[in-house]
């Protein structure tokens, strides 16, 4: 019961303490957003074709471009206290709405994704270090370093090629078969299938990183005093790694998860483009080209906001993995 009070205590005061680390970030991407050339009144005269200064000018003041930059900061910082988050010209909707609808199925990749690519890399980091500079760990290596080093678009429009257009086993792009109607655990598997490879695809890479540290972090705890100590005792090899190694050798891993967090939000844009995923990273992309300022706003304060959940969550990890660990 002291431990879970401890560990409330933490959570609430490293809470406390996100409120002015996400001001920080919001102040940057507000900055850099708008120091960008080009904006939403462009975008929209060109694709109108009207460029007049007049037609500017309302675009300007619709918008609220043509208040100080200042001004627009004040209305964005209360947009943002509010959780409204302003308004998307390009999908016609309220941005919070919008990134409501499309936070689902980017966390159901980042969740599959992470469980996938932690999952396999720390197995196969075990199987690599359990025999050193064998024939397995090699391959294991190899494998690590080939999907480690290839772009992820190369590797999903690879995989759309070979399991969608040769083999017609899953399907190219999008999350459910629109034209279906399925419902009830039919629709399941349906997403299930859109998954694939999509989450196979953004994982390869992650699942590399974590071969490499898992074997690293083996190898290095198997070297140290407690384990020669645990051999003394007459522990199996197989009793020692898995009560007292593993879970010490867990703990960059996790530590790693935490940090790539932002990585993968990033990559999950290029994997959501690739294949259509109708998620956040897709959004960005779109809002990027259309220059829809508090829509890419919207999307960097969530992404914020998630990167440091994350990170609270590794530390209470963290604890549980060793008890030595104290959150305070």
């Amino acid at each position: 019961m002291q431990v879970a009070r401890g560990r409330a205590r933490y959570i609430g005061r490293r809470l406390v303490q996100a409120v002015p680390t996400i001001l920080v970030i919001v102040t940057i991407n507000f900055l850099l957003v708008h120091l960008a050339p080009g904006n939403a009144a462009d975008v929209l005269a060109g694709e109108s074709g009207s460029a007049t200064p007049q037609y500017m000018a309302y675009l300007r003041h619709q918008f609220g471009l043509d208040q100080p930059l200042y001004v627009q900061y004040l209305d964005y910082l209360k947009n943002v206290v509010t959780l409204e988050l302003g308004y998307s010209f390009r999908e016609g909707m309220a941005v919070r709405d919008l990134i409501l609808q499309r936070l689902g199925p980017t966390l159901l990749l980042m969740g599959t994704t992470i469980v996938l690519s932690i999952g396999v890399g720390m197995l196969l980091g075990l199987v690599a270090a359990g025999r050193p500079n064998s024939l397995r760990d090699s391959a294991i290596s190899i494998f690590a370093l080939v999907a480690y080093a290839t772009p992820l678009f190369w590797v999903g429009l690879m995989f759309i090629l070979l399991f969608s257009i040769e083999l017609g086993w899953l399907p190219t792009s999008g999350m459910t078969n629109i034209a279906a109607f399925y419902t009830g655990w039919r629709k399941v598997a349906d997403v299930a299938r859109h998954l694939v490879l999509p989450a196979l695809t953004l994982s390869l890479f992650y699942m590399a990183l974590y071969v490499r540290l898992m074997r690293s972090s083996m190898l290095e705890q198997s070297g140290m005093d407690y384990v020669v100590t645990a051999r003394s005792k007459g522990l199996t090899e197989r009793a020692i790694t898995w009560r007292h190694v593993l879970r010490n050798a867990c703990l960059p891993v996790v530590t790693m998860a935490g940090v790539q967090v932002g990585n993968l939000l990033g990559g999950s844009v290029v994997v959501e483009t690739v294949f259509g995923w109708p998620g956040i990273g897709l959004l960005a992309f779109r809002a990027l080209f259309a220059r829809d300022l508090n829509l890419l706003l919207g999307i960097f304060f969530v992404a914020a906001c998630l990167v440091i959940a994350v990170n609270i969550i590794v530390d209470v990890i963290y604890s549980v993995l060793d008890p030595r660990i104290r959150l305070r």
